[in-house]
């Protein structure tokens, strides 16, 4: 399978006749997935020039900003691995050289197969973990089996941060329009104040899909907001009366659905990040509409 270039990126690429995925090399970021039927890509494509991260610099691109994130956000693209941490570092874990959400969307990744299974490989030296993702395509389907294994490679039994971060862009994602389903139960928002765009009221326990908003009244969280700008973080129980947990996304003017079904069990969280025009440093700039389906190990980055 032979490397190729997406969007200014390493990466490679497999084709069905209905859907081309496309993996980058450095972070593993899965960046596209094309439904060729309707030329949608329901992933998330920052509206900024994507960087490798082994050719970031804060100097040489301080678009991205200058702390733990920037590094992360000069690459990011699309469906990308929270591993081993979910959320920031600590000042003396940055200060090591740790990135948010851990080195998975960092690292540079191995990667072979052919058009029906891809197979990603990497280390994490800081974490001492040892990642493998196959990716698995039927000809005929538009069925994608994505199947993850990871190995400790310290002497020490440890807790692990583990999350799937899948963010939704535009033109799939559209204010007041892509509807959403989820197999949540209980659910809770941010506890704190997460910018100057967040309606919600914070720390609020709450039942799928109606948010508590700081002016009283409720969202519905299954319908993309069409707030000017704003910006929030909700975390959901998937249901524990089933095995298999799932949300899905689906776009009314292009009439496609998208989704996940993955086990309850490996992750029983799905925490729901909201970015709409509200972030104004660099390299958002105001410009970002996303939704970020997050399901994980962990209810709160």
């Amino acid at each position: 399978m032979p490397e190729t270039t997406y969007r200014n990126r390493r990466a490679f690429q497999v084709e069905t006749a209905t859907l081309r995925l496309t993996v980058l090399t450095e972070g593993g970021h899965i960046a596209e997935i094309l439904h060729k039927p309707t030329g949608m890509n329901p992933l998330w494509t920052p509206p900024w020039p994507s960087v490798e991260p082994s050719g970031y610099h804060p100097v040489r691109h301080p678009e991205f900003g200058n702390n733990a994130e920037s590094k992360l956000l000069a690459g990011i693209m699309g469906h990308n691995l929270c591993l081993d941490i979910f959320g920031g570092p600590s000042p003396e874990e940055a200060a090591a050289g740790l990135t948010v959400h851990g080195e998975g969307s960092v690292v540079p990744y191995a990667i072979s197969g052919d058009a029906s299974l891809v197979t990603c490989r990497a280390e994490f030296p800081l974490a001492q973990l040892r990642f493998k993702r196959e990716i698995r395509l039927a000809p005929e389907s538009c069925v994608i089996q994505i199947s993850e294994f990871v190995q400790n490679l310290s002497p020490y039994d440890r807790p692990v941060a583990w999350t799937q971060h899948v963010t939704l862009g535009p033109p799939f994602l559209a204010k007041g329009s892509t509807q959403f389903r989820v197999s949540a139960t209980r659910s809770k928002t941010f506890e704190g104040d997460f910018g100057s765009g967040d309606y919600m009221a914070p720390g609020a326990e709450f039942n799928w899909p109606h948010v508590p908003c700081r002016d009283g009244g409720t969202s519905d969280l299954r319908v993309f907001t069409d707030r000017p700008a704003s910006g929030a973080f909700t975390t959901h129980l998937m249901d524990p009366a089933h095995k298999q947990s799932f949300f899905t996304a689906w776009s009314p003017s292009s009439r496609l659905l998208f989704g996940y079904v993955w086990p309850r069990a490996a992750f029983p969280w799905l925490g729901i990040w909201e970015e709409n025009y509200s972030r104004m440093s660099p390299p958002w700039n105001g410009k970002t509409l996303t939704r970020g389906m997050e399901f994980g190990v962990s209810p709160i980055p």
